[in-house]
């Protein structure tokens, strides 16, 4: 299984999100070739501003490992994760993230930041973006577009 087997999975995970009128990211955490860990936005639905789908994923990989440090774990995201996020995966020794499309307004992996690669944090995560970045961008641009046909806001 590669990037994009995983990363095509992750976009059915951050449809889910649209259930409940949550904007629509996923995550998935994998260690060898494992999902050990899932999310998609539930803060609309859990009223919870950290219910992003990274945090949720990396806290169920977190209790599969049984440890905090999430070493040898790829997670994939479908959206460049904020500073809170990326923050947690700097403080979970992630040692890689894949995601699809940038974030210019919030993004912490390179767009508005660079949380991930900082040289002054004591680790960096390796950082691999684009990988089916039309697809998660276009479910995103629906999203919002369906928002603004019905006069509300996000």
């Amino acid at each position: 299984m590669n990037d994009e087997h995983f990363m095509r999975l992750t976009l059915d995970e951050a449809r889910l999100a649209l259930e409940h009128g949550d904007v629509p990211i996923g995550a998935l955490a994998v260690r060898d070739g494992e999902i050990i860990g899932r999310g998609y936005n539930c803060r609309e639905r859990d009223q919870d501003p950290t219910a992003h789908a990274e945090m949720l994923a990396l806290r169920q990989a977190a209790q599969v490992v049984g440890h905090w440090r999430l070493e040898r774990v790829t997670l994939y995201c479908t959206l460049e994760p904020c500073a809170m996020c990326a923050g947690a995966m700097v403080l979970a020794r992630l040692p890689r993230l894949v995601y699809a499309t940038t974030d210019p307004k919030a993004g912490a992996a390179g767009s508005l930041m660079d949380i991930l690669r900082h040289p002054r944090l004591n680790h960096q995560v390796e950082v691999s973006a684009g990988l089916m970045a039309d697809e998660a961008a276009r479910l995103l641009r629906q999203f919002f577009a369906d928002l603004r046909a019905q006069g509300q806001r996000h």
